[in-house]
């Protein structure tokens, strides 16, 4: 089976081992089945798609590792690497005493070092928690998880405190007759909801608008608060909260996606809507601008990891959705203790999570 689903009581997950994508999760919560992350509209259509796409692409879904983030240009292979793009194998898969643990290893090597992906799932808790594991290898390497959702009614945004966002120098597409942008490039601001629009004024990123057609790309910088970073969507439409966490001294940055219907090409053709990919990395773009001289590192931020052999690397990451009316986010989100408590409007609301998984406040490989 290409796409085996692993289950804890009100969760499940399913990976599809082609390209190491999650192809589905599903978390149970106020009767009905939440699914926090988005898969492309083109998987599984057998429609006919462009000869040149990576596989990661074809099979675009849910989340998946990114090493390097996008580009690969030190060690030959497609847009974000081998692991968004190769097949992964089942290592061990069983249940625990209090949920479920499955180990992938991906069949490719990157940078010599050889790659595995670990799910865990708790009873009752309504999160996937990751940890990836390189072993070995040469050199560093950049990486960033890539989870995207999907909108039908547009959401709001919070987030972890950060010192800044940023845009490149360039848009994601600058050809009008192939797509368009709302940003400005380079921009910068400390306030998210006051970030340069292209036309001149700004635009509120804590907002997502179904009716802005974009294709945006820019970088968070986590601000020095000790504790975990999160992100957090209220998805208006689907009356749900998507939460994503990442330890900040391992992951430094969150990079957002804004994809909604700004490719007007094959495969994207216009209905790529309403996606936002979150997406937490150490990385800059590009694996040779990760290792070698750029912005970030100007910024104190790392944006790789050192490889080597007998030595291994690791960092974790979490996904999780619970139901939520009102379609605001919390201002606040703490972890202690076994619950996360989230903070909105002078109500507290708590959630069962495995408040020692990110390692918050522990040693890192450079």
């Amino acid at each position: 089976m290409t796409i085996p689903t692993i289950k804890a009581k009100g969760i499940s997950v399913s990976l599809d081992l082609t390209v190491g994508h999650i192809a589905d999760m599903v978390v149970e919560g106020g009767g009905r089945q939440l699914k926090p992350l988005h898969r492309a509209p083109w998987v599984d259509t057998r429609e006919t798609l462009p000869d040149n796409l990576p596989e990661g692409t074809v099979r675009l879904s849910g989340d998946f590792l990114c090493a390097p983030f996008s580009r690969s240009d030190v060690e030959e292979a497609p847009l974000h690497g081998w692991p968004a793009n190769s097949a992964w194998d089942a290592v061990e898969s069983a249940a625990t005493d209090d949920g479920w643990r499955a180990v992938f290893r991906l069949r490719h090597k990157v940078m010599g070092a050889s790659v595995d992906k670990i799910l865990t799932l708790r009873d009752g808790h309504p999160f996937l928690y990751q940890e990836h594991v390189f072993s070995g290898g040469h050199g560093a390497i950049s990486v960033a998880h890539h989870p995207m959702t999907a909108m039908t009614g547009g959401g709001r945004l919070a987030f972890s405190p950060k010192r800044f966002a940023a845009t490149l120098d360039d848009p994601l597409e600058p050809d009008p007759a192939r797509g368009r942008f709302m940003l400005a490039y380079p921009a910068r601001s400390a306030d998210l909801s006051h970030f340069p629009a292209t036309g001149g004024g700004t635009l509120d990123l804590t907002e997502y608008r179904m009716e802005d057609r974009r294709e945006d790309f820019l970088t968070l910088v986590e601000a020095d608060h000790g504790g975990p970073g999160w992100t957090a969507l209220a998805r208006r439409a689907e009356e749900d909260l998507v939460l994503v966490l990442k330890n900040p001294a391992e992951l430094p940055v969150t990079m957002l996606w804004f994809s909604n219907g700004g490719r007007d090409y094959a495969p994207w053709s216009g209905r790529h809507l309403g996606v936002l990919g979150i997406e937490d990395g150490r990385a800059a773009v590009g694996h040779t601008a990760s290792i070698g001289d750029n912005w970030l590192k100007h910024e104190g931020v790392a944006t790789a990891f050192a490889l080597g052999e007998g030595q291994s690397v690791s960092f974790r990451h979490v996904i999780g959705a619970v139901p939520l009316s009102g379609g605001e986010p919390p201002q606040e989100l703490t972890t202690a203790d076994g619950r996360m408590r989230l903070a909105a409007g002078g109500a507290t609301r708590e959630i069962p999570f495995d408040s020692d998984f990110l390692r918050i406040g522990q040693s890192v490989a450079a």
